[in-house]
């Protein structure tokens, strides 16, 4: 197998997973949020912000590949190869479980305010957290490309 060949492999498993995670956990807080509008229809505002975290998973597995597109060049080497493949790889698998956890928890937070509790703001907070994740993913595949 050509290095070249196991690097876009690489960019391939962060584009789709991050991707599919994004579509996954936007599914699931738009599914909260259609079923809130049932109960209060001017929540939408509301609803489509707690959509959006999950969402941005997907741009940082965009991104992961743009910070290795300089080396996806016929001349990569081995090594160069493995550590994009390895940092794509684990860039994808955490933003994939990130998205997904950020809708389910932007999901019950849709639930609850549908109920009429007041929670938006704490609830953003919460959600953040898984977002953090995945920006420590971003993080580590800078940092893998810095030693190329």
């Amino acid at each position: 197998m050509e290095p070249i060949f196991l690097a876009y492999l690489g960019v391939v498993m962060t584009l789709a997973l991050s991707g599919a995670g994004s579509a996954w956990g936007v599914t699931i807080t738009a599914n909260a949020g259609i079923g809130a509008l049932k109960k209060n229809p001017d929540g939408f505002g509301t609803y489509m912000i707690l959509c959006a975290p999950p969402a941005t998973n997907g741009l940082y597995g965009f991104l992961g590949y743009f910070m290795v597109s300089g080396y996806l060049t016929p001349d990569i080497s081995f090594f160069q190869a493995s550590a994009i493949f390895a940092g794509c790889l684990a860039l994808g698998i955490l933003n994939m479980f990130s998205a997904i956890r950020q809708g389910q928890a932007g999901g019950n937070a849709i639930a609850a305010i549908a109920s009429g509790h007041d929670i938006f703001g704490k609830s953003i907070i919460l959600i953040v957290f898984a977002e953090l994740y995945a920006i420590v993913g971003v993080a580590a595949l800078f940092l893998i490309t810095q030693t190329l």
